[in-house]
C-alpha cells in the first residue's frame, strides 16, 4: 500500500472518525461572502473538509480556516489555522499548498487565522498539525492548480491537457504562450470546483518545496530583529496593565484583603477581587486579587503591597516529598491492569532470576520563555482578545463563558493569535485569557493580563511527579521471559474530574512498550491530586520512557551484552504489534492502526542508524561513556545516542545524535530544529527540572531555583532523518522521551553509577 493510499487520497479506506479534527463547518458560499462583505474579482478557495468539497467565489480577501485566496496581482494568501510557537508550522504547512498549486514562493503570503469553530480543530498540540493536514492541504493546492489550468484552457480554447501550470504561470504546451495567475483568477473563480477524487496530486519527484532543504523560516527574521509580535508585545489604544495575586494553594480563597497601601502606588487605577476557583480546575481562573495600573511596574509594585490573608483550603496538606511514600505504597498492589500477556506471576515464580528497580521523575513546569499573556477589549458588540494561545477555540469558549454568551454569539468573540514564545502545552490551557476578559468586562477598559516568571512557575499546570516499578524475569540461559511495569502519578484527568485517581496515561510509553516477551503485565496505581496537572511536551512519555529505556539498559548489563544489541534483541522480529491481543485498546494518538501501526522494523532501523552515525562501539577516552535509547511516540520513531565525559565527579555532555523516522517530511530544517530543541529541553528536565510543594505551595519561583540548561552545556547535535514514504508522523514531542534515559545510560557507561531518579542535580554531578 502506498503512502497516499494509507492517508486517504484514494477511496475505500476506513471512514474517518465522526469528530475529525480537520472537519470544518459547511458554510455556504453565499452566506460566507455575505457575512464577510466581499466584493471584487479574485479566486478564493476554501477547503470544506467535512464535505470533502471546495467552494470558490469572487472576492478580494477572506479569513477562514485553511483557505487559499489570490488577489488581482496574483499574490496567493494562505491562512494558517495552527499556532506558531517555534516549531515552524507557519513555514511548513503552506509549502503543501504552494507546491501543489505551483506557486512562486516569493508571491505567497501567510496570514494567521483567528479562533473559530468553522476551521475545525485549531489545537496546536499532540504533534499532529502535519499528520492531520498533509493530504487535505495538498488537495487544496491541487484544486487551485486544476481550476487555473482549466481557466487557461478556456482562454486558449484548447483541451486542459494542453496546459501546464508551473511557477505561477499557465503554459501552453509546444508554444511560447504563457498566462500569469493574475490573468486567470477571475475566470477560474467562475468555474465549478473539481471533485477531490479527480485531483492529480504531485509525486515526490515533482515536489519543488516539500521535503527540500533550506526552505525559508517565514518568521525567523522578524523574531531575531525584534519585530515579531508575541502575546507580551500587544498594544492597543487605551490599554491598561494587570497582574494578579493568585492563591498560593489551588482552590484557596481570599479570607481578608487590605489594599490601602497598594492603592497609593502611582499609576494604580483599580484593585479587583477575582472569582474564587472551585473544583474542577479545568481551564478556569485561579482567583485572587488583580491590580489594574497604567504600566507594568506600577501593577507589580502594588501587588507586593497587597495585604492578603488566604484560606488555603484542603490542598494545604500536600507535601511532594512525603507524598512519595504514598506513591510507593500505591504500587504494592496496583488495582488497574491495562495490558496483560501470558502469565506474569507464573513467569516470576519459575524465573531463575528476577531484576526489579524503581524509578522516579520529579514534577515539571513548562517554563516557556514567554509567560502567558492576553489582552482583551470588551464592548457592547463583543470581545476581542490578542493572545499567545495554542488553542484559539478553547480560548474563545473560555471568553464566552466569562461573558455568559450563548453559542450563537461565538461570532462576537474574536481570538487574534500572536506568535508564541514557546508553548509545550501550557498555552493550550486558556485560564489567562479568561482573566483578561473578566477584567476588561469589569473595568470597561482594554486590559492586558501579564503573568510574571514567578506566576508561571508557581501557578501553572504541572507534569506530575511519578513513581514506577519495573521487573524482568530471566530463565536459566539468561534470556528474558517477562516484563512488569507499574506506575503511579497525579492523573491529568483530575484537572477535569476531582474524583479521578487512576494514574495516566498508560498509552504514552507504558502500555505500548514494544519488547517481544512472552509475559507482560502493565499496571497503574491510584493517587489523589493536589495541583493543577496538565500535559507538558510529550506528556507521560517523559517518565514512562525514562523508566522503560533505562531498565532495558540495566537488563543488558545483567545479561552481559552490548546495550544496542540487547535492545534490538528485546524488540525482536519485524512486526506490527497488535496491543488488542493483550487486552489493551490502544488510542494510538488518535490515529488508525492500519495507517500508523506500531512497527518494530522502523524502531529497529532508527536504532541501527543512530548507532552507526554516533560511532557506537568505538573506543572512547577514559571517563567517557555512550548511552542509547529508542522510543515511539506520536507515531514517530526516535533513537538517541548521548556521549558524556566525567571530570571530578561532574558530568559533561560531549555529543548528542538523533535518528528520526517521522514518515514523509515537509520541511527537513524544521525537523532538525525540533530535535535540537528537544535535546535542549530534555537536558533542562534531566539535569534540573523539579517542582516541589510544601503545605500545598509550590516552592520554586524563577530560573534560580527552576534551572534551565545553558548554552555552554549543549554540544553539537546531529540529526539524521530517515527518507520515508510513510505517512507524516509527529515531530515536536517525540525527541524528548529517549533523551534522559540515553543520558543516564551514558553516565552509567562512563562511571558505573546508575541514576534512577530525575533530576540529576540532586546527586551533585552537574
Amino acid at each position: 500500500m502506498s503512502f497516499l493510499q494509507k492517508i486517504g487520497v484514494v477511496p475505500n479506506l476506513e471512514k474517518q472518525p465522526e469528530h475529525d479534527e480537520c472537519a470544518i463547518e459547511n458554510v455556504s458560499r453565499r452566506s460566507f461572502i455575505k457575512g464577510a462583505g466581499m466584493t471584487g474579482a479574485s479566486l478564493v478557495i476554501g477547503v470544506q473538509f467535512s464535505a470533502n468539497s471546495l467552494a470558490a467565489s469572487k472576492s478580494d480577501e477572506f479569513s477562514p480556516d485553511v483557505f487559499i485566496s489570490m488577489d488581482k496581482k496574483g499574490t496567493v494568501t494562505v491562512i494558517s489555522h495552527r499556532s506558531e510557537m517555534g516549531q515552524g508550522i507557519r513555514s511548513s504547512l503552506p509549502l503543501l499548498i504552494a507546491d501543489e498549486m505551483e506557486c512562486d514562493w516569493e508571491r505567497v503570503v501567510v496570514e494567521q487565522a483567528i479562533g473559530d469553530a468553522k476551521y475545525g480543530s485549531q489545537n496546536t498540540d499532540g504533534s499532529r498539525s502535519v499528520r492531520r493536514f498533509y493530504v487535505r492541504l495538498k488537495q487544496a493546492g491541487a484544486t487551485a492548480r486544476t481550476m487555473l489550468q482549466q481557466a487557461a484552457a478556456q482562454v486558449w480554447k484548447v483541451d486542459v491537457d494542453q496546459v501546464t501550470i508551473y511557477n505561477h504561470q499557465a503554459k501552453l504546451n509546444n508554444s511560447n504562450k504563457t498566462l500569469d495567475f493574475a490573468q486567470l483568477g477571475e475566470i477560474a473563480a467562475s468555474l465549478p470546483v473539481p471533485d477531490k477524487e479527480t485531483l492529480k496530486l504531485k509525486t515526490e519527484a515533482e515536489h519543488r518545496y516539500v521535503g527540500k532543504e533550506n526552505m525559508e523560516n517565514l518568521d525567523g527574521k522578524a523574531i531575531v530583529t525584534g519585530k515579531a509580535i508575541f502575546g507580551f508585545d500587544v498594544e492597543v489604544t487605551g490599554m491598561k496593565y494587570a497582574v494578579i495575586a493568585r492563591p498560593p494553594v489551588v482552590f484557596g480563597k481570599v479570607k481578608s484583603l487590605d489594599d490601602s497601601e497598594a492603592m497609593k502606588v502611582p499609576g494604580v487605577i483599580k484593585i479587583i477581587q477575582m472569582p474564587a476557583l472551585s473544583p474542577p480546575a479545568v481551564f478556569n481562573m485561579l482567583g485572587g486579587v488583580a491590580v489594574i495600573a497604567e504600566n507594568t511596574w506600577a501593577a507589580i509594585e502594588a501587588r507586593k503591597k497587597l495585604k492578603i490573608e488566604w484560606d488555603h483550603g484542603a490542598n494545604a496538606s500536600y507535601n511532594t516529598k512525603s507524598h512519595e511514600a504514598v506513591f510507593k505504597k500505591a504500587l504494592q498492589n496496583p488495582p488497574h491492569t491495562v495490558r496483560n500477556r501470558g502469565d506474569w506471576e507464573q513467569a516470576k515464580s519459575a524465573a531463575n532470576k528476577t531484576l526489579t528497580q524503581d524509578y522516579y521523575v520529579a514534577g515539571l513546569a513548562h517554563a516557556t520563555m514567554e509567560p502567558p499573556a492576553a489582552t482583551a477589549i470588551v464592548t457592547d458588540k463583543g470581545v476581542d482578545v490578542w493572545t499567545c494561545t495554542q488553542t484559539p477555540q478553547s480560548a474563545q469558549r473560555n471568553a464566552m463563558g466569562v461573558m455568559q454568551y450563548p453559542q450563537e454569539r461565538a461570532k462576537d468573540v474574536n481570538i487574534h493569535v500572536t506568535l508564541l514564545g514557546g508553548g509545550f502545552g501550557r498555552k493550550s490551557k486558556p485560564d489567562y485569557i479568561a482573566e483578561a476578559v473578566f477584567l476588561a468586562k469589569e473595568t470597561g477598559m482594554p486590559i492586558k493580563v501579564q503573568w510574571t516568571r514567578e506566576d508561571e512557575i508557581k501557578h501553572g499546570y504541572y507534569h506530575s511527579p511519578s513513581y514506577q516499578r519495573l521487573s524482568a524475569t530471566f530463565d536459566k540461559k539468561g534470556a528474558a521471559t517477562g516484563w512488569y511495569h507499574s506506575m503511579v502519578n497525579h492523573p491529568i484527568a483530575a484537572t477535569f474530574n476531582p474524583n479521578a485517581k487512576q494514574a495516566g496515561s498508560a498509552e504514552l510509553g507504558q502500555a505500548d512498550m514494544p519488547y517481544d516477551l512472552p509475559n507482560i503485565k502493565i499496571l497503574n496505581g491510584e493517587s489523589d491530586t493536589f495541583m493543577r496537572i496538565g500535559w507538558v511536551r510529550s506528556v507521560t512519555n517523559i517518565n514512562n520512557a525514562f523508566a522503560a529505556c533505562s531498565f532495558a539498559d540495566e537488563m543488558a548489563y545483567h545479561a552481559g551484552q552490548d546495550p544496542k544489541d540487547y535492545l534490538l534483541q528485546l524488540i525482536g522480529k519485524d512486526q506490527h504489534i497488535d496491543l488488542a491481543k493483550d487486552g489493551y485498546q490502544y488510542g494510538n494518538y488518535g490515529e488508525q492502526a492500519s495507517v500508523f501501526p506500531v512497527d518494530t522494523a522502523r524502531l529497529k532501523n532508527v536504532i541501527k542508524l543512530v548507532a552507526n552515525k554516533a560511532g557506537w562501539g568505538k573506543k572512547l577516552a577514559k571517563g567517557h561513556g555512550m548511552g542509547i535509547a529508542a522510543h515511539r511516540s506520536f507515531c514517530g520513531y526516535i533513537a538517541t545516542v548521548v556521549e558524556v565525559s566525567t571530570d571530578n565527579g561532574k558530568v559533561k555532555l560531549e555529543n548528542i545524535t538523533y535518528a528520526v523516522d517521522s514518515g514523509k517530511v515537509i520541511n527537513p530544517d524544521r525537523v532538525r530544529s525540533q530535535m535540537e530543541g528537544a535535546a535542549i529541553f530534555s537536558t533542562s528536565l534531566a539535569f534540573y527540572g523539579e517542582i516541589t510543594a510544601d503545605n500545598g505551595i509550590v516552592e520554586q519561583g524563577n530560573f534560580h531555583d527552576y534551572e534551565m540548561a545553558r548554552m555552554s552545556q549543549i554540544p553539537d547535535i546531529e540529526v539524521h532523518i530517515v527518507n520515508s514514504d510513510e505517512p507524516p508522523a509527529g515531530v515536536g514531542e517525540p525527541g524528548v522521551p529517549p533523551f534522559a534515559p540515553a543520558l543516564c545510560n551514558a553516565i552509567f557507561a562512563a562511571t558505573g553509577n546508575r541514576y534512577r531518579r530525575l533530576p540529576l542535580k540532586q546527586f551533585g554531578i552537574v
